[in-house]
């Protein structure tokens, strides 16, 4: 595998990494701390995520407990809850914050797996892309320099088998998700 290749391969693995990033992020009704990965709160003037400010633990299947480091924070975290998209309450007795995840309705469950096949299909597109731009390349280089046309075939197969891997992948990815989301 040619340098350039190695370059597009590794450009499909930051979109499927990224992908799984968002995907940690939708809840499937039990509790996960990913769910405070984008979460900032203000701490000394500074946006810093939760689990630097605060000890966040799963004690049960659907809740989420937060105690800050500084009693002083219990605020501040419970703005930035309810500033965020998670759709939960928080509730606290002073020191700690919990978060308690409702159950998933059918209705809700549905709307959760039209969003991950949304992101998986902006995932695919962006692997295509990354393929087109790597042929693109790869045509210049036809006209440009003394490659023979052999191994410009080469490198498109190579590209071409990357970017099948990459959308198989994709494709595992959203049904486990897809799956988690509709196991009750």
């Amino acid at each position: 595998m040619s340098e350039r290749s190695r370059i597009y391969e590794e450009k499909m693995e930051k979109s499927l990494k990224n992908l799984e990033g968002e995907l940690q992020g939708i809840r499937a009704g039990r509790a996960n701390p990913h769910v405070l990965d984008k979460i900032t709160v203000d701490y000394y003037g500074t946006p810093t995520g939760i689990q630097q400010v605060a000890n966040v633990q799963v004690p049960e299947a659907r809740m989420i407990t937060i105690s800050p480091w500084e009693p002083k924070m219990v605020k501040p975290i419970i703005k930035a809850l309810q500033m965020s998209d998670i759709g939960i309450n928080p509730t606290d007795d002073g020191r700690v914050i919990r978060l308690v995840f409702p159950e998933l309705t059918e209705e809700r469950r549905k709307q959760l797996v039209k969003d991950v096949k949304k992101k998986g299909e902006g995932a695919k597109v962006a692997v295509r892309n990354i393929r087109r731009d790597a042929n693109d390349q790869l045509k210049k280089l036809k006209k440009t320099e003394e490659v023979s046309e052999d191994e410009i075939a080469d490198e498109e197969d190579i590209i071409q088998k990357a970017t099948d891997q990459y959308i198989k992948k994709i494709d595992e990815t959203i049904e486990a998700k897809t799956k988690e989301l509709m196991t009750i």
